[in-house]
């Protein structure tokens, strides 16, 4: 079973091919994929990328974060499980 990443402070304008290309020298990328929000459709600068294996994915993390791509630095980590949010919508605080 792979192993997804969690990869934040992406530049706006990549797209999931390029997230993909950045990780392929640590192992096969399952897939990869950028965030983007639902109404613009523009990049939230973060996404994840599945590789293949355990150990790919460790090297991943060993050899890109804090990489600096295109002026800013990247964060790559293990990705956490999804948690229950509230629904969004006009919150007061």
């Amino acid at each position: 079973m792979g192993k997804k990443l969690f990869v934040g402070g992406l530049p706006w304008a990549m797209t999931n091919e390029d997230l993909g290309k950045l990780f392929v020298d640590a192992g096969t990328v399952e897939s990869a994929t950028i965030i983007t929000d639902k109404m613009s459709g523009k990049s939230k600068g973060f996404g994840f990328v599945e590789m293949s294996t355990e150990d790919e994915a460790q090297a991943a993390v060993s050899s890109m974060n804090g990489t600096e791509i295109e002026g800013r630095s990247i964060t790559v980590s293990e990705a956490r499980p999804m948690t229950d949010r509230p629904a969004g919508g006009n919150r007061r605080f």
